[in-house]
């Protein structure tokens, strides 16, 4: 029989029952697959199928007895340790044990209606499914998509899903790359929370890891130590092998893995982690083919493919045709750094690289990343690529994501690092810049609860990763003491991943953080001026130490003016700025202003009198013309 197959390797149900199994194991002579006992009893204990040789070095064969819910290992020429499924759709006792056969068409979908996701528009919500809910589960996630929807929220991004060793984690030590864990529930209750969403409106964007593998649970390497780049490393071990030797198959693997996701799961997209650790010389790019893939698998549908790329490369965002490798977007980690700079006034470790000028907050906005091409000072080397040309929606901005708030030593949040009137100015300008905006799961109810960094490993390793993460954080001068040392969470404990769990019940009494993010997302959104993420119709000028404006035009709805004070009150007379003059036969008037008492400001008082302008202390302003009586 000619087997029809989704996947060039996993284990498929056929047509007319049973299961072809496909692998790639080119060092080994002999592959046998192995069922093994099921809760239904339906498998006989050690039934061995053993599978054909094919041309560069795949086996394959199909197995009547083998059905849904079968589980299975592989037999590796005689070693007496059997293997999981490199392919697996599903490990139900985790990384360890057997693979489960998944019908992926069992689910019953119900957004046949569902058109995709594109870049104009999007709000994206970062979100760890363990740690989002008490449960920490996909099911206990869909019962909060409608309250993300009604704060403004377009697009959930899920932290990495894949299958990782241990009972937490963040998800970005995955070994089984086509299995999402066991961890949050069954592959069809993935499913089923990304239909609730696209039933909300709301898109599903899935973080994976291309870059590596996790340290436990790795069992590639038993089929084929071409998996990895050996002579190649980056900050996590050996590279994956894009370019190397017996390179073709693994480059399909991991192809193949970002159609799945969007074939399989509904899913409208990815986050690429750390594209500057996928090493590639080949032509077409592996990033370009994932890109390719990824629009392919979705048939017609609008897909978004972000990257976070800390070399700021520029030709990840660029098209095909230009010798782009046609991604949407890239995390702006620039962005980040001046405001957190500005918030709390600390620039050490990668932060010494900003001073939180007005000047880098406008050119942030204006164009992109800061670096691009200039020397670094905490690197040493020139970094970034040129990108002025780039749109603002290019650029993926936020004030919290889990590195940068994990990074904090305590998994404190930027609100609670600055004054509140400071953080709300700040949240005016990255939600009404043209960027797009990426909120932290409970960034937008002020979460109390911290996020730190947790995994579970063996005692071993998770010795090992302890230090390593101590070591990681020592870079910062403050958290290098003995004083603080003494302080840091465990990463092993699970305590540390209990802790990091959000109160959703914070978000009935944070009424205040909660309003302002809506009341914004919703100027943001409707605001025909405002909604247009034009960032070449902007312009910004530094109006004092620390405080700027930026003027949005419009020929037809009429400007914009949006006035930020990160210091005490400024009064400016004389006013030689021309941006800060009114449209012409028009006077200025507050459209909306972070002091609001609703969101626990003190009012506004009036900006432009006959003695000059006022710009209130730790405060945001939104300006409109309106026609002089």
């Amino acid at each position: 029989m000619t087997p029809r197959r989704r996947l060039p390797i996993g284990a498929e149900l056929q047509p007319g029952g049973g299961v072809h199994f496909r692998v790639w194991a080119p060092r080994r002579r002999r592959v046998a697959v192995v069922l093994e006992p099921t809760a239904e009893g339906g498998s006989v204990k050690g039934h061995a199928v053993e599978l054909a040789g094919e041309p560069q070095g795949y086996f394959s064969a199909y197995v009547p007895a083998a059905a849904v819910g079968s589980l299975y290992r592989f037999r590796l020429d005689d070693e007496p340790t059997l293997s999981p499924d490199p392919a697996s759709r599903f490990q139900p006792s985790g990384v360890h044990g057997p693979s489960q056969v998944i019908d992926p068409a069992a689910f019953r979908w119900s957004d046949g209606a569902w058109r995709g996701r594109e870049l104009a528009g999007q709000v994206l919500y970062e979100l760890h499914v363990g740690t989002f809910t008490p449960e920490g589960t996909y099911a206990a996630a869909v019962r909060e998509l409608r309250a993300l929807r009604e704060t403004g929220i377009t697009t959930v991004e899920l932290m990495p899903v894949a299958e990782f060793p241990g009972r937490f984690g963040w998800g970005y030590d995955g070994v089984d790359l086509f299995a999402p864990t066991r961890l949050y529930g069954a592959p069809d209750e993935l499913r089923r929370f990304v239909d609730a969403a696209h039933g909300l409106g709301l898109g599903v964007v899935l973080d994976v890891v291309y870059n590596h593998f996790g340290p436990s649970g790795n069992y590639l390497p038993a089929f084929s130590h071409d998996y990895l780049h050996h002579e190649r490393t980056n900050e996590w071990g050996d590279s994956t092998n894009f370019d190397g030797e017996n390179s073709a198959p693994v480059r399909e693997f991991f192809i193949s893995n970002a159609g799945y996701w969007i074939d399989e799961f509904h899913m409208d997209g990815l986050r690429l982690d750390a594209t500057q650790a996928v090493h590639d010389t080949s032509d077409p790019h592996v990033l370009l083919e994932i890109s390719r893939r990824v629009r392919q698998a979705a048939g017609g549908r609008a897909t978004l493919i972000f990257s976070e790329n800390e070399r700021q490369e520029a030709i990840q965002v660029r098209a095909p045709e230009a010798g782009g490798y046609g991604l949407d977007a890239v995390w702006n980690d620039d962005f980040h750094h001046t405001a957190m700079v500005v918030l709390t006034g600390q620039n050490e470790f990668y932060y010494r690289d900003f001073l939180g000028t007005p000047q880098e907050l406008i050119s942030a906005i204006r164009w992109g990343y800061l670096y691009q091409g200039q020397r670094s000072l905490q690197q040493k080397i020139n970094r970034g690529t040129a990108g002025l040309d780039l749109p603002g929606p290019r650029f993926v901005t936020f004030l919290q994501n889990h590195d940068q708030v994990a990074n904090s030593a305590r998994g404190w949040r930027c609100h609670a690092l600055a004054s509140p009137g400071r953080y709300r100015a700040m949240t005016a300008l990255w939600l009404l810049a043209p960027g797009t905006p990426l909120f932290f799961q409970g960034q937008e109810f002020a979460a109390s609860s911290p996020f730190l960094y947790f995994a579970d490993h063996e005692p071993e390793l998770a010795k090992l990763v302890r230090q390593g993460r101590f070591e990681f954080l020592r870079r910062f001068p403050r958290i290098a003491s003995e004083e603080i040392r003494s302080i840091l969470d465990d990463p092993e404990n699970v305590a540390t991943f209990e802790k990091s769990k959000l109160d959703l019940s914070e978000r009935g009494r944070h009424t205040e953080a909660l309003a302002l993010h809506r009341d914004l997302l919703k100027l943001r959104r409707e605001d025909p001026v405002l909604c247009s993420q034009r960032a070449d119709r902007l312009h910004g000028a530094v109006l004092g130490p620390e405080a700027l404006l930026l003027r949005y035009l419009n020929d037809e709805h009429g400007d914009r003016l949006l006035l930020v004070n990160f210091a005490a009150d400024l009064r400016l007379n004389p006013v030689p700025e021309p941006l800060l003059a009114p449209p012409e036969n028009q006077s200025w008037s507050v459209l909306w202003s972070s002091e609001r008492p609703e969101y626990g400001g003190l009012g506004t008082p009036p900006l432009e009198t006959e003695e000059g302008w006022l710009l209130p202390a730790h405060a945001a302003v939104v300006l409109v013309g309106a026609n002089v009586e």
